[in-house]
C-alpha cells in the first residue's frame, strides 16, 4: 500500500521496516542499557538472532509484547475479562474511543484481546511529549502507535489537527485496520470521564468537503469502549498532582514524573481489569438532528459515547464503597461486605502513605482518592434510571 508522504514523519511502522527497526534500538546505547537491566546475562548478539524471526507488527507484538503483557497480568492483576460481542462481524475498520485510565495499557490490552483473537492491533495516538528518548519513538511506531502533535503552536495547531484526521481516517478508509484514541487528551484524573467535543471536532476535519458532518462522523465507525480498573496503581500520584496544581496553578508535571507514573501504571497493582466494548454508534448519529448548530450537534454525540461508556462500568465493591465514606452514609451497603470496606480502608491508608509532596492535605487527598473511585458508579448511576 501506498501511504502519502505527508504522514511520513507521524505514521505507524509497516511489516517491511520491522527489521530494521528493531536492529536500531539493539545498537542504541540508551536501548540497549534497559535491555541489559531486563534481559539479564542475554548479549546484545543473541538479542538480535532472536528478534531475527520477527518480520511483521503482529509477530513483533504477539512475540516480544504479549509476554510483558503477561507478565503485567501475573504481577498485578488478580484478573482480566473483556466482552467484544456487540461488534459487527467481519469487518475491523473502526475507531475505538475510550475512557483514559493507563498512558501504556489502555491501548495495549486491547490489542492482547484482539491478536489472542486472530485481529489486526489497533493503531494508536500517542502524544510527542512522551517520545522522551529517540528509542521510545521507535518502540511506539513498532507498535502500530501514530505520534501526536501536542506541542503544536498556536499558528501550527489547525493544521497539525487536520493532518492527524486525514491520517486516522486514511488507516480506517484504506488500510480498512481499527484505531485507537482516548476520549480526551490526558487521562480523566478523577475517573469523571467526559468526551470532549474537541476530539470530535477534529475527527471531523477530514473528508470530501461535500461531505455533510454526520455523515463524516458516521463514516469512521466510532465505537465506544469502557476500560475498567478495580485499583488505579497511579490513584496516589494522581491525588499529590491535585495538590501540586491546587496550590500552584502554574505547577507542570517533569519528564521524571511522567515516566514514574507511565512505570507504576505498568506494574502496580490493579486488581481486577475488564473492556466492554459497544456496537458502532453510527446509526444512533443518523438519528440526531443534523440541522442544529455544529456545536449542539458534536455535544449530542460526545453524549452518545459517555453514555455507552458509562453503561459499560464494572462496577466493583470499592466504588461502592468509596461512595459512601465520600458522602458519609451507607446507601451502597448492600454491595459489599464489611470484610470488603476493611480492605479498602487498608488500601486506601497505603496509598496515602506513599504520598510524597510538601505540606500534604491529607483531608484533600483523602477526598481525590475516593471520588476517582467513586464517580464511575456516579456517572452509571446517572444513565440507568
Amino acid at each position: 500500500m501506498i501511504i502519502p508522504a505527508e504522514f511520513e514523519k507521524m505514521r505507524s511502522f509497516e511489516d517491511e521496516e520491522v527489521r530494521g527497526a528493531i536492529l536500531s534500538l539493539l545498537d542504541d546505547p540508551s536501548f540497549r542499557r534497559i535491555a541489559k537491566a531486563n534481559v539479564k546475562f542475554i548479549p546484545i548478539w543473541l538479542l538480535k538472532l532472536y528478534t531475527k524471526r520477527f518480520k511483521t507488527v503482529n509477530s513483533f507484538q504477539l512475540g516480544m509484547i504479549y509476554p510483558i503483557l503477561k507478565r503485567i497480568l501475573k504481577k498485578g492483576c488478580t484478573g482480566y475479562s473483556a466482552d467484544f460481542s456487540a461488534l459487527p462481524q467481519g469487518r475491523e475498520d473502526f475507531i475505538y474511543l475510550s475512557n483514559h485510565r493507563d498512558i501504556v495499557l489502555d491501548s495495549a490490552f486491547l490489542d492482547y484481546h484482539l491478536l489472542l483473537d486472530g485481529k489486526k492491533s489497533v493503531e494508536i495516538g500517542i502524544g510527542n511529549n512522551l517520545l522522551i528518548y529517540p528509542w521510545i519513538e521507535t518502540i511506539v511506531r513498532l507498535n502500530r502507535s501514530f505520534v501526536v502533535n501536542r506541542s503544536a503552536t498556536a499558528a501550527e495547531l489547525l493544521e497539525s489537527s487536520q493532518q492527524l484526521s486525514r491520517y486516522i481516517r486514511f488507516v480506517i478508509e484504506q488500510k480498512k485496520a481499527p484505531v485507537w484514541l482516548a476520549q480526551r487528551e490526558g487521562r480523566a484524573k478523577d475517573s469523571d470521564d467526559r468526551t470532549q467535543k474537541s476530539v470530535l471536532k477534529m475527527l471531523a476535519m477530514s473528508g470530501p468537503d461535500e461531505m455533510p458532518l454526520s455523515e463524516r462522523l458516521q463514516s469512521l465507525h466510532i465505537t465506544p469502549l469502557t476500560i475498567c480498573y478495580e485499583y488505579d496503581p497511579c490513584d496516589y500520584l494522581k491525588a499529590e498532582e491535585f495538590q501540586l496544581k491546587r496550590d500552584n496553578p502554574a505547577y507542570r508535571k517533569t519528564k521524571k514524573a511522567d515516566l514514574d507514573n507511565m512505570k507504576t501504571g505498568i506494574w502496580g497493582f490493579k486488581g481486577h481489569m475488564h473492556y466492554q466494548v459497544s456496537a458502532p454508534i453510527d446509526s444512533e448519529i443518523a438519528a440526531l438532528d443534523s440541522s442544529v448548530p455544529r456545536n449542539q450537534f458534536l455535544d449530542q454525540v460526545a453524549q452518545i459515547i459517555d453514555r455507552h461508556i458509562f453503561e459499560g462500568y464494572r462496577i466493583y465493591p470499592c466504588n461502592h464503597i468509596a461512595l459512601d465514606m465520600l458522602r458519609g452514609d451507607a446507601a451502597e451497603s448492600a454491595n459489599y461486605t464489611p470484610e470488603q470496606k476493611a480492605q479498602f480502608q487498608e488500601y486506601l491508608e497505603g496509598q496515602l502513605a506513599k504520598i510524597n509532596i510538601p505540606n500534604p492535605d491529607w483531608d484533600f487527598l483523602r477526598e481525590r482518592i475516593l471520588t476517582m473511585y467513586a464517580n464511575p458508579l456516579i456517572n452509571q448511576k446517572s444513565v440507568m434510571r
